[in-house]
């Protein structure tokens, strides 16, 4: 048995001592002989609220005064804190007029500088009293289901929340989904004029999304029969309960107890579809000591029998039965069902029919009174994943406790089902930060295939070292899972990927991956514009996310008139077999028009652009000759520049036949042997000249030679 460093025993003595109820399971020998210690602990938090017969909040009670039991089994409160909430209405402040500075004094001229990172929900660290005595209340704007008018009312009804109503205990935080990624736009402040800001700068757009409904209210557009939309109505919905999925797991970084003000033109459950995602949603608020108060921001609705003049006469039987105005009344009631079902389940309340939309957040600010911070170390260390019922009581049995009936245990990234995997994948996608517990590069080029449309391949690089192996089948075996989507400059998702790679290695094979990366390649048809790709990896054996975000722009080439159109310029140190692939992916995702595959072999991109003296580098571009009918001779070459000085160039490369008919694209391809140059940076260009035009192009991009 090898020996134990005396650092890692001191660091399990302490971690039981500070924990309380930790458990530290039976050391257990490895074939290899090592020794493993494991040890789970489970902190819950749970915030209980004590008033009298006359409903006012009890003070002074410590831990000493509650019992506390999970399932039955009596547990060691570990901390009891008060929390006691300022409930007067702060006096309006006098405006300060500064003073005037001297005449010959110097006028100060600040300049703001912007913030690089988006704002997020500030996590607590041990010891940080910043929430103490403060109320804790979130409004969330979902802009993907409301039409315009809905939220003009909803940011009009938190501005008058933040001028008239808000108190000096309350904290606001401002966060939103735009049918992409949930935003933090604001942190948790008090600071009305910080939080005015941000909601004046909310983006009104038409970006409601507009269900069919597929029943007898549905509109006659005379249109020809075409796809069913309930499948798009099911993905909609899960995707709004995912985003909200999403933020209290944000908020749920701070033990205080929160509320979420939820302003929404209703939410449609689509029959028992979205219950699975309906119910993570509301288990994620439980667990993350979060209540929903939804606020429906249509207000007050009269409603026409068949609809206003936004839509068109439903057709059939239904608009003279009766069933088409019965339908449309079902719909809007089932919209505000689950606003109600989302409050009712996370111990919230829900406001509707009501145009004073400010009343509910009002509710949610009165829904939170002084109240007791427990916590303890829940003396069952399995994390399945299970429901634990909690009971908290008082030996003065007159007083009235108000908390939270029971939480869902934490579950090891092992223990995931199929839909849990995906569900995490899902929330990563939506966060509007990234993850960074794997390392991931990318790279993104670009090549035209007809007069509009353009190719665009996707090369991304995970070191394999970060990837952990484990033996299934007597062969070393990794698992990663990638999903993606591109988003145009309006937000609006154009093309999205979704694989997974199985990568078996065995032998000498496996004990390269720790000084390899592994390579993934896709690929994507889009129009010039600007885009942004949002990435995520995942190590399906151990869970670690690594997110790659990034813009990236596809030009017109059909606009440049002064020199040649060329595509991007492809750097590479490999190419290889195409039936020697290294693992096997779900789905074949590169087509046939992929520019890097020749005759069977694969060029693949250099990402980091780091090159080896003792293996060559491939170089592949492609021109555009357009309106010809035959092909006008090319003469291009590579040059190596350290510094100012040419280090190296190839001769010059004459190109007289190749162009296709259709793209009018003429591919350039080099192989130069590096073994010549030293090891260090250079600067690598790229140059292409028409002889017969008169015109040229230029790419330059720095490398590294190693050696």
């Amino acid at each position: 048995m090898k020996a134990i460093s005396m650092a890692l025993i001191f660091a399990l003595l302490a971690g039981a001592q500070q924990s309380g109820q930790t458990s530290v399971q039976t050391p257990q020998t490895a074939a290899n002989g090592t020794v493993k210690f494991q040890a789970n602990t489970q902190l819950v938090i749970e915030t209980v609220t004590v008033k009298d017969k006359n409903g006012k909040p009890v003070e002074g009670l410590t831990a000493k005064d509650f019992t506390v039991t999970e399932d039955g089994v009596a547990q060691t409160i570990s901390f009891c804190e008060f929390q006691k909430l300022d409930e007067m209405v702060a006096p309006a402040e006098p405006a300060v007029v500064p003073a005037a500075a001297p005449a010959s004094a110097p006028v100060a001229n600040p300049i703001a500088v912007p913030g690089v990172t988006a704002h997020q929900i500030t996590p607590e660290r041990p010891g940080d009293i910043r929430y103490r005595d403060r109320r804790l209340m979130a409004m969330y704007f979902d802009m993907s289901a409301m039409p315009v008018p809905d939220q003009i009312r909803a940011e009009a009804a938190a501005m008058k929340f933040i001028g008239t109503q808000m108190l000096p205990a309350d904290l606001m935080a401002i966060m939103a989904f735009n049918g992409a990624a949930v935003q933090v736009l604001q942190d948790f402040t008090d600071k009305r004029d910080d939080l005015e800001t941000v909601i004046n700068k909310l983006f009104i757009a038409d970006t409601g999304l507009d269900e069919n409904a597929n029943d007898e209210s549905t509109a006659d557009t005379g249109a020809a029969f075409g796809e069913d939309d309930s499948e798009f109505n099911l993905f909609t919905t899960d995707r709004q309960l995912g985003a909200l999925q999403t933020a209290v797991k944000m908020l749920g970084q701070l033990n205080e107890k929160k509320v979420l003000v939820y302003f929404a033109s209703g939410l449609k459950l689509n029959g028992i579809d979205n219950q699975a995602q309906f119910q993570a949603t509301t288990n994620a608020a439980i667990r993350a000591n979060v209540s929903f108060y939804p606020v429906d921001a249509r207000g007050l609705v009269a409603q026409s029998p068949l609809g206003d003049a936004t839509r068109g006469s439903p057709g059939g039987v239904g608009m003279y039965s009766g069933m088409s105005a019965m339908a449309n009344t079902n719909n809007f009631q089932k919209s505000q069902d689950t606003l109600y079902a989302l409050a009712a389940d996370t111990g919230g309340k829900a406001l509707l029919d009501n145009n004073d939309l400010s009343q509910g957040v009002v509710q949610a600010q009165k829904a939170i009174t002084s109240y007791y911070i427990i916590g303890y170390y829940s003396a069952n260390t399995a994390m399945d994943g299970r429901f634990r019922r909690i009971k908290i009581t008082l030996a003065d049995a007159s007083l009235k406790l108000d908390y939270r009936q029971g939480y869902y245990a934490g579950k090891e990234f092992k223990k995931f089902t199929t839909v849990d995997k995906e569900r995490q994948l899902i929330d990563a996608l939506m966060l509007g930060d990234p993850i960074t517990e794997l390392t991931i590069a990318m790279e993104v080029n670009y090549f035209q295939l007809n007069s509009a449309e353009y190719f665009v391949p996707v090369v991304a690089k995970i070191p394999g070292s970060e990837l952990a192996l484990a033996r299934k089948g007597g062969a070393e075996h990794t698992l990663i899972d990638f999903i993606g989507e591109v988003k145009d400059e309006y937000n609006v998702t154009v093309a999205n990927v979704r694989d997974k790679v199985d990568i078996k290695l065995s032998g000498a094979t496996a004990a390269q991956l720790a000084k390899q990366p592994i390579q993934y390649d896709t690929g994507f048809t889009l129009l010039p514009g600007t885009y942004s790709l949002k990435f995520l990896a995942r190590d399906d054996e151990t869970g670690r996310i690594g997110t790659y975000l990034n813009k990236f722009v596809v030009p017109n080439l059909n606009k440049e008139l002064k020199r040649i159109p060329i595509s991007s310029v492809v750097l590479s140190g490999q190419r290889v077999d195409m039936r020697d692939s290294l693992f096997t992916a779900g789905k074949d995702k590169m087509p046939a028009v992929n520019p890097l595959i020749q005759n069977g072999q694969k060029l693949i991109p250099s990402v980091t652009r780091v090159f080896s003296r003792s293996r060559d580098m491939y170089v592949y571009l492609q021109a555009y000759e357009r309106g010809v009918t035959a092909m006008q001779p090319l003469v291009a070459f590579v040059t190596f520049y350290r510094g100012q000085t040419k280090a190296f160039e190839t001769p010059p490369l004459p190109v007289t036949e190749g162009m296709d008919p259709k793209s009018k694209a003429v591919p350039l391809g080099f192989s130069l042997a590096l073994n010549k140059l030293q090891p260090g940076r250079y600067n690598c260009q790229v140059t292409v000249v028409d002889t017969t035009g008169q015109k040229a192009a230029f790419w330059q991009a720095p490398v590294m030679l190693v050696q």
